[in-house]
């Protein structure tokens, strides 16, 4: 991922992030999808309504779903309105379904989504982590940061 692509992703007026990701999981690599949505379901990611709490990503026949996705209904929908926690198609390049696959069969690691923006294009992407589980005490370790970098910024707004 280069500097402008970051760049973009901040300027995105939607991200829905899953923070109990990153406490949960230590990231070894990360990958930006795009994902198969209906017209309603895009929508309603446009006005942010979506969630990621409760997500992973499986393999299936060479194809990479997104299950527990939320994705509440748009309400001027009708009829035509989406079911809300569906399983969602991921587009990824065959070789990096390929190398997910082979990193899912060693214990310890599965694919997390982490964010959910919408690009310059107007279209909806995830990025998605290969993670592998914390430690309890790689948790506790983060508690401790995030502690001491509240405490850090509490001193130097005094100043």
């Amino acid at each position: 991922m280069n500097k402008e692509e970051q760049a973009l992703r901040k300027k995105s007026p939607v991200q829905i992030r899953n923070k109990k990701a990153s406490f949960e999981y230590i990231f070894v690599d990360t990958y930006t999808a795009g994902i198969v949505l209906t017209g309603t379901e895009i929508k309603s990611i446009r006005l942010g309504k979506a969630s990621l709490v409760d997500t992973f990503c499986y393999i299936n026949n060479g194809e990479i779903w997104v299950k527990g996705m939320n994705i509440s209904p748009y309400f001027y929908g009708s009829f035509s309105n989406h079911e809300a926690k569906r399983d969602r198609k991921l587009l990824l390049n065959r070789r990096e379904i390929r190398k997910l696959q082979e990193a899912t069969k060693t214990p310890g690691f599965t694919i997390v989504p982490t964010l959910v923006f919408i690009d310059s294009h107007g279209r909806a992407k995830v990025d998605i982590a290969l993670a592998r589980g914390k430690k309890e005490y790689d948790k506790r370790q983060t508690l401790k940061e995030r502690e001491d970098r509240r405490e850090m910024d509490r001193a130097i707004k005094r100043f």
